[in-house]
């Protein structure tokens, strides 16, 4: 795959702090850049943002309709039937975006991982699998595609997750949401889970949540 092409937003100079967020199917990283003057945290300190966009597929449940994705959807049943490889592809790409805030100095630990719905099943391949200690993962409205293949690695065992779904999600179950948190824990980690009355979207009570999630994890 390509080097992907991203929008990044600094909320000061000389940031130490990284969050690479993955949006979701159809859509492009420009999706989540309003919530950004949102989160205290990066009012705090000096913080990048990097929004990638997904490179253009195929998506076969969209009649084979050339999108934005990480992946292709191959049935309706959607944490099931996914490319893998392609989804392992998309991850394989967004850890060249972590080299290089490694290379910027940014230390591991500074650096969170997350996404929403398609962006969020990546987040999970990419995050639990990195070899290197990350700061946080967070995952919205998504799905643990990878969980019977993935390669867990040891340094991010410990990992501070966070995973937020809504109640009336027509186009990823919560079931799935919850789901995902069960398998997490069944592989030891200690997700926070929360719900809000919403559908396939984010609401501002999510953001507060998150944006105290963020300060936890860099101890802030």
């Amino acid at each position: 795959m390509k080097a992907l092409q991203t929008l990044q937003i600094e909320t000061g100079e000389d940031p130490r702090v990284t969050v690479i967020w993955l949006h979701g199917l159809g859509a492009s990283g420009h999706d989540f850049e309003p919530v950004v003057p949102e989160l205290a945290f990066a009012r705090e300190q000096a913080v990048r943002f990097i929004f990638p966009h997904a490179p253009e597929l195929p998506v076969t449940v969209n009649g084979g309709m050339v999108m934005p994705a990480w992946y292709d959807i191959l049935a309706m049943d959607i944490d099931r039937k996914v490319d893998a490889p392609q989804l392992k592809a998309s991850a394989d790409a967004v850890a060249q975006l972590i080299e290089q805030e490694l290379e910027k100095g940014i230390p591991s630990e500074n650096i969170l991982i997350g996404g929403f719905s398609q962006g969020g099943a990546v987040a999970y391949e990419l995050a639990l699998s990195y070899p290197q200690k990350l700061g946080g993962l967070f995952l919205l409205s998504t799905y643990f595609a990878t969980a019977d293949s993935i390669r867990l690695a040891e340094a991010n065992r410990n990992i501070p997750v966070f995973v937020g779904h809504g109640t009336y999600d027509p186009v990823v179950p919560e079931s799935l949401g919850r789901a995902a948190a069960g398998k997490l824990e069944e592989l030891g980690f200690k997700p926070e889970y929360r719900s809000y009355p919403m559908e396939h979207s984010l609401c501002l009570e999510e953001v507060r949540d998150l944006d105290r999630f963020f300060s936890r994890c860099l101890g802030s």
